[in-house]
């Protein structure tokens, strides 16, 4: 063992510190990824101790309750240490809420592998007048415990030293289980265990008494055997009644380290008990988030910054004597968030450095084409990339503000009751709302969920709501519908908000009663105490989303701006089409005679029913244009209307004059907005999902976008319509919930066939 590195496993209870822990001992050496075959985060690193040299490898598994095959990060946890087989596991501890945490210390010390305690947050236990003896619980739970600050760094190199000695001997499962109710059941089931050669035998035969899933799956010979040394009342209550027994030998044995008079929540209200009577009160707590995800977006986007502009401080007056700043600090319509100052600072380096790639290229006689070909991969491409990562970083920072204080926990206790009558648990709220800001980071976020099906569902609704990246396009198109029917272009936009909103809620509601049937996973969820947030672990937290992001859009973003480029630049018989220049002498796309156009003409009888295809005159490929160009940006939709019209100003008449009806309009825009979202997101996508999803999500978003657009045409163009488009919308979920009834009841007849086996 001297020989290799030493891996240590960090495995405790969410808000139990583990991370703070792993942050603390690794710090730069952390590196992210996925755990082979599933979306759970994976972090590890390296520590080192500067004065003795000694070095190990560190892995922080997912923070769980117990090692129930309820979510994935339990399953994983498990058969991290049963297969990989760590030299050693620190169980890191909440000393405040050793009950609780000592549930999974019972079950982790069943295994075979030398375990140490790591007793955290004593300093917080100690304001509250208590203490625990580290040696007297050590002396009974048969294993080293060591008391740490995770946070303050406080005996880490003690812990590490402890843990590194432990690692070096090997260690004998044991259970609090073995002088129980079923203790003589307990021996029999491991001793079947043992003499078929089976590694943690212990752990293993209580997993087959309590018919554990994972267990069951993987070994049903030996569950089936073990199973039957218990009568049919045992085989009910086994994992009930070991439960508590566990409790009571934890409170019995273990607890009476703990010394002190301990405060009742009676007697006195913590100071977060107290802001939870506001936070999560039942009318006040959506109300107070809806303001903080205001907020947030307000900084990250707002280009009127509390509407001092629309309150009518004049300015352009203001600071006429300073205009240097002007565009990247205000406009005359306001002063910009933080979030629009730091992605325009961004956006003007990277186009001055582009400009000067540019110019140093044409000095030297550089082909036109060649040019073009490097500006769409530098400047379109990867330089797009980057102007889109301030305003991203500024709604990880600020989530991940909230869900460090300990706030977003409260919002997902809030939502679950909402979104678990649609089959979903509170934590699928947080994704979505991410949604708002950009699809990729929402889709990332999903990894918090319990289940595949759970994953799937929020990733594909997340595609309808309304990114920050197709605001450009509702404003190109409610500036459209404004001046054709005079309706209010901030109503519309509104509207796009709230269609994606009831979409997605009915969508996962069909999921749920079809596809992706199941039943709600159990939300267990700690309402951490309120806490100042870690500013090194938000900066480790915020670069690994920086790298994450950065990989797998930049990629697929490049690629697809030179297939644009060849298309767009190139006639179909492979001709080079020279690029216009309009009014300020800037070069302006001529997409006439382009392949692209061709293909768009070609493929524009598709969206013939939903008012924006081949029935168009003029211009009108170019709806099918930005279509195409918006699965790899959305912010590309409003742009090929400004490059086609020839400017911003002519896009109103260029489509009104394609003839196009109100219905077309809101089909086109809706459609849009809910259809595959950008290249950059799918890609994130086929990340996220698990395996062979992809295609079905993909095929999910065009089906749905193209169905709902299509309804929206008709009944805005047709009124008549809402006759047959009503009837057959309730009759589908009619069915699809006596559908979801049928095969619930005939899973559980299946269920009873099986246990009666």
């Amino acid at each position: 063992m001297d020989d290799k590195k030493i891996v240590i496993a960090l495995a405790g209870n969410p808000n139990s510190g583990k991370t703070t822990l792993f942050n603390s001992l690794t710090g730069a050496t952390a590196y992210v990824g996925n755990w082979p075959g599933v979306t759970v985060e994976k972090r590890q690193g390296t520590y080192r101790n500067k004065k003795t040299g000694e070095t190990c490898e560190v892995v922080d598994l997912p923070g769980i309750y117990s090692l129930s095959p309820y979510t994935p990060e339990e399953v994983i946890s498990r058969d991290f240490i049963l297969e990989e087989k760590p030299d050693v596991v620190i169980n890191v501890i909440d000393a405040t809420n050793l009950e609780r945490n000592l549930y999974m210390t019972t079950q982790i010390l069943e295994m075979d592998v030398p375990v140490i305690l790591a007793l955290n947050m004593t300093d917080v236990l100690e304001k509250e007048g208590q203490s625990i003896d580290a040696d007297e619980l050590s002396a009974s739970l048969g294993c080293p415990v060591v008391s740490v600050s995770a946070l303050h760094r406080r005996n880490l190199d003690i812990l590490i030293t402890a843990a590194l000695r432990a690692g070096r001997t090997s260690r004998r499962g044991y259970t609090v289980l073995e002088n129980g109710k079923y203790k003589e059941i307990i021996a029999k089931a491991r001793d079947i265990y043992e003499h078929r050669g089976v590694e943690n035998p212990l752990y293993h035969a209580i997993k087959a008494l309590e018919n554990d899933e994972v267990e069951l799956a993987r070994r049903p010979e030996d569950v089936k055997e073990v199973r039957a040394l218990l009568n049919n009342k045992e085989k009910e209550d086994f994992e009930a009644d070991t439960a508590d027994e566990r409790y009571k030998y934890i409170t019995g044995n273990y607890v009476k380290s703990r010394h002190g008079q301990k405060v009742s929540a009676a007697e006195k209200l913590t100071p977060s008990d107290k802001v939870d009577r506001i936070m999560t009160n039942r009318f006040l707590a959506i109300p107070i988030f809806l303001i903080a995800l205001f907020l947030m977006f307000h900084l990250t986007f707002a280009e009127d910054f509390l509407y001092l502009g629309k309150m009518g401080v004049p300015f352009s007056t203001c600071f006429e004597g300073n205009p240097y700043f002007e565009g990247l600090f205000w406009t005359e319509n306001g002063i910009n968030s933080i979030g629009v100052i730091i992605a325009n600072l961004v956006n003007g380096i990277t186009g001055w450095i582009w400009g000067s790639i540019e110019n140093g290229l044409t000095s030297i006689g550089t082909p036109d084409w060649a040019v073009g070909l490097l500006g769409s991969v530098i400047n379109d491409g990867f330089f797009a990339v980057i102007g889109f990562l301030p305003q991203i970083l500024c709604l990880f920072f600020f989530f991940s503000l909230l869900e460090d204080s300990g706030y977003m926990a409260r919002v997902a206790f809030v939502f679950d009751r909402i979104f678990r009558r649609a089959g979903l648990s509170g934590r699928a709220f947080i994704p979505m709302l991410m949604g708002y800001g950009c699809g990729v980071p929402a889709m990332v976020n999903t990894r918090t969920l319990n289940t595949d099906k759970e994953r799937t569902q929020t990733i594909r609704v997340i595609a309808f709501f309304c990114c920050g990246a197709k605001v450009a396009a509702v404003a190109a198109v409610a500036g459209v519908l404004a001046a054709k029917v005079g309706w209010n272009a901030e109503l519309i936009g509104l509207s796009m908000y709230l269609v994606g909103i009831i979409l997605a809620v009915a969508m996962v509601i069909l999921m749920h009663w079809t596809t992706q049937r199941e039943k709600v996973p159990p939300f267990i969820m700690e309402l951490p105490a309120y806490h100042k947030p870690q500013w090194k672990a938000l900066g480790i937290h915020m670069w690994d989303k920086t790298k994450d992001f950065v990989k797998k859009a930049s990629t697929v973003i490049i690629l697809a701006a030179v297939l644009i480029w060849v298309f767009s630049n190139f006639t179909p018989t492979w001709q080079y089409i020279p690029s216009l220049v309009d009014e300020f002498g800037e070069p302006l796309a001529d997409y006439e005679g382009s392949i692209l156009k061709n293909i768009c003409q070609m493929i524009s009888p598709v969206f013939f029913p939903l008012g924006f295809g081949n029935n168009l005159s003029g211009a009108g490929w170019s709806l099918t244009l930005a279509s195409s160009l918006g699965l790899v940006a959305k912010e590309l939709v409003a742009d090929a209307f400004i490059t086609i019209a020839g400017g911003a100003d002519a896009v109103e008449s260029m489509v009104l004059g394609t003839g196009i009806t109100t219905g077309g309009l809101l089909a086109f825009l809706i459609f849009n907005l809910t259809t595959v979202p950008c290249f950059a997101a799918v890609a994130t996508a086929k990340a996220e999902l698990p395996k062979g999803q992809l295609k079905w999500t993909i095929l999910f978003w065009l089906g749905t976008s193209y169905v709902v657009s299509l309804m929206v045409r008709l009944v805005f163009d047709y009124v008549w319509t809402l006759a047959i488009i009503i009837p057959a919308i309730v009759a589908i979920f009619v069915c699809a919930y006596l559908w979801y009834r049928h095969a619930c009841k005939k899973e559980e007849l299946a269920k009873l066939a099986r246990e009666a086996n």
